[in-house]
């Protein structure tokens, strides 16, 4: 069945609709959420998505008076045509709020054809979202040549499936639930005063690895809902570039650190402020290596983590630098890697290179043994906090950093 969806050209006739395209474009944009683009595996992340509906779920940090959508086929060898494509406010599951649901365009037409290794933004959509506001983006996928697919593999939540055209319908009869992202990474609002956004870039730990699904409780949409309560910041968005198992150096899940920085740093609407949380896994891969790259040293990091500050800096991007989360009793630990987390932990502590620090392992670590998670924020793999952490930690940035 998948190479049926992988191999054919496109089989169903397909007609450009063109429709007025709404009117009263903002001409500055500003991020409100945000998923990092990665390629599909054969077999088993891969998904025979050809003359299927997709339904996706996503939670925002700001809110905005219109938003305009943003599809990705970074990874693609093919054009990818998406069609009757949909925004709406959640109701919960795969239903959509009564009244809510909005037509979405691309240049006045009912359709888009995105040329492989690009991204294309919808025209803007007359629509009022609230900050924190669960959104679904529905659209479907018809039957086409589709060799490789761009994705974001954990979307902490359940998205939905089904066939046929049914992206307008309130709720999807008997959907399969898919707990991925596929070809939509991004929605923007309209940039009023004080709008500005904070991207937090790092592995599965930003990405929200272990926390309760469906709960949006990535220390990311933690410090969106701080952001939000406080008067001076609620213009302050917050946009979550995180892959689970990323590396600085080199590419195992999604490109390196690096080599993605540009695409999901600073090509984001609005960014104005950047947290890296990076290198655990880097770290955790010198226990067991299985190539020499793998034999990353303390040094090659500190100067990586140099890299990205200095790109940033370039772009008027204030850095913020967190610090390494305890990982003893992790699959990987190892007393070598153990002394190269915190040797890069004293360097950010230190370093000028950064505008300031987030201490993540103070706030997390167990105040007798530094070494490992407090035992209410350990998610049980002694790697990733559970909602507790992720609590602790966006609790931990102080707000006056984006003052």
């Amino acid at each position: 069945m998948l190479k049926r969806c992988l191999a054919v050209a496109c089989l169903l006739p397909f007609v450009v609709t063109a429709v007025r395209a709404q009117s009263g474009v903002y001409n500055r944009w500003a991020g409100t959420w945000a998923a990092s683009p990665m390629q599909t595996e054969s077999g088993f992340a891969m998904r025979p998505l050809c003359g299927r509906t997709l339904r996706e779920v996503v939670h925002l940090s700001t809110g905005g008076a219109q938003v305009r959508l943003r599809f990705s086929n970074e990874f693609g060898l093919d054009p990818l045509t998406l069609s009757d494509i949909h925004v709406a406010l959640s109701a919960g599951g795969s239903r959509i709020q009564d009244g809510s649901d909005y037509a979405v365009t691309f240049g006045g037409a009912s359709n888009v054809v995105i040329p492989p290794g690009a991204a294309m933004f919808s025209d803007p959509v007359s629509m009022n979202v609230a900050p924190l506001a669960d959104v679904t983006v529905s659209f479907f996928v018809p039957s086409q040549v589709m060799r490789a697919e761009t994705y974001h593999a954990f979307a902490g939540g359940d998205n939905f499936e089904a066939a046929g055209d049914v992206a307008a319908a309130a709720d999807l009869t008997n959907p399969v639930k898919a707990h991925s992202w596929y070809f939509f990474d991004g929605i923007d609002v309209p940039a009023v005063e004080g709008s500005r956004t904070v991207v937090a870039f790092g592995d599965s730990i930003t990405d929200g690895a272990h926390m309760t699904m469906n709960s949006n409780r990535r220390w990311p949409n933690l410090l969106a809902a701080r952001l939000v309560q406080d008067k001076n910041l609620s213009q302050v968005s917050v946009l979550d570039e995180g892959i689970g198992g990323n590396r600085v150096l080199n590419d195992v899940a999604g490109p390196n650190a690096l080599a993605r920085f540009d695409r999901d740093v600073l090509a984001q609407d609005g960014v104005r402020y950047l947290i890296i949380l990076e290198s655990i896994n880097d770290i955790g891969h010198t226990k067991h290596p299985v190539s020499p790259e793998d034999e990353v040293t303390t040094a090659q990091l500190e100067e990586g983590l140099k890299q990205m500050a200095d790109a940033a800096h370039q772009h008027g991007i204030k850095v913020y630098a967190a610090t390494l989360t305890p990982y003893k009793g992790a699959k990987y630990w190892s007393q070598k890697g153990e002394q190269m987390r915190e040797d890069l932990n004293s360097f950010i502590r230190a370093s000028k290179d950064f505008d300031g620090v987030i201490d993540f392992a103070k706030a997390t670590r167990d105040s007798q043994d530094p070494q490992v998670y407090n035992s209410q924020y350990d998610s049980g793999d002694h790697l990733h906090p559970n909602d507790a952490g992720y609590q602790a930690m966006a609790n931990a940035i102080h707000l006056a950093l984006f003052k």
